[in-house]
């Protein structure tokens, strides 16, 4: 899109979590840890090694400085706080994406929430709504849904994170007026279960955005619900998304149902759970991969 609310358990990383975090490769900081000792790892009682929170946060500073062109030879020898100073240094002068991407993520990591919010509200005043979520916030999910999957990542941060950047979401959605009647229609909704919504928050501000009449219904809603909504408002396109439901053995029955039974809707969708397809689309369903995806297929449509 993912420890507990004071962080109780710590988070134990495995080097290919960190690898995938930080950027840096699991050869390298092998080599960092035997030769400058920048992180020492722990071991379980079964003597698998594992990285805790402050680990991942050093080395994704590291990773940072050493990007920017900072040896690492040169950083080994700096404590903790100048390291956490020159990266602070470093996001005021440089314009990298990676850095604000790597701020979300130490700030979703100590859960502060005046500073992610602080981020974030900096980020769109720079950049504009539209390319801060696209360009920084949609890869900052990407990277932490490596904690997500690898439970690293507690109900309570999933909510922190999740509540925050939907604030944002639903105040953009709502500044836009809505298109008159006369406007092609668009249905925007999650299968019964599915509770990752995000994603159809912002796929529902693109639509909003481009002229299109939207009926958002949510996360989780009934396959009965939806069709008692199609009814009274006929889209022209239905909008979904499948991050965890359906399981991935009945995800084309349900694809199929949804080409059956509004044949004559363009059914567009996206999400993990299509990664596992066995069989072609319907022939009135796209899937999309990406937010600007989306987009050139709503304008096509248009």
């Amino acid at each position: 899109m993912l420890i507990s609310a004071i962080l109780t358990p710590m988070g134990k990383y495995s080097i290919k979590e960190l690898e995938q975090l930080s950027g840096i490769k699991a050869h390298t900081i092998r080599i960092w840890e035997m030769r400058h000792r920048l992180v020492v790892p722990k071991r379980t009682p079964t003597n698998i090694r594992y990285y805790s929170d402050d680990d991942l946060k050093k080395i994704i500073n590291v990773s940072l400085l050493n990007s920017h062109g900072v040896k690492i030879s040169k950083i080994v020898a700096l404590s903790l706080d100048e390291i956490n100073q020159q990266v602070a240094e470093l996001s005021e002068t440089k314009k990298s994406i990676e850095i604000y991407i790597d701020q979300l993520v130490l700030a979703m990591i100590d859960m502060e929430e005046e500073h992610f919010e602080k981020i974030l509200s900096n980020l769109i005043i720079r950049f504009g709504f539209e390319r801060t979520i696209i360009e920084i916030v949609y890869p900052f999910l990407e990277k932490i849904g490596v904690l997500w999957l690898t439970d690293n990542i507690s109900p309570a941060q999933e909510h922190f994170i999740s509540h925050l950047i939907r604030q944002k979401l639903i105040v953009a959605i709502d500044s836009i007026p809505i298109a008159p009647k006369i406007a092609k229609r668009i249905l925007l909704y999650l299968p019964e279960n599915e509770l990752h919504e995000l994603g159809l928050l912002f796929y529902h501000y693109i639509c909003k955005k481009e002229g299109f009449r939207t009926y958002y219904l949510g996360q989780s809603v009934p396959y009965k619900d939806l069709k008692v909504v199609f009814d009274a408002h006929q889209p022209d396109i239905i909008i979904s998304a499948f991050t965890t439901v359906p399981q991935p053995n009945s995800v084309d029955a349900y694809l199929n149902r949804l080409s059956t039974d509004y044949s004559s809707t363009t059914i567009l969708v996206a999400g993990y759970v299509l990664r596992k397809l066995k069989n072609p689309v319907p022939s009135n369903t796209l899937i999309f991969s990406k937010a600007l995806d989306l987009k050139d297929l709503i304008i096509k449509l248009k």
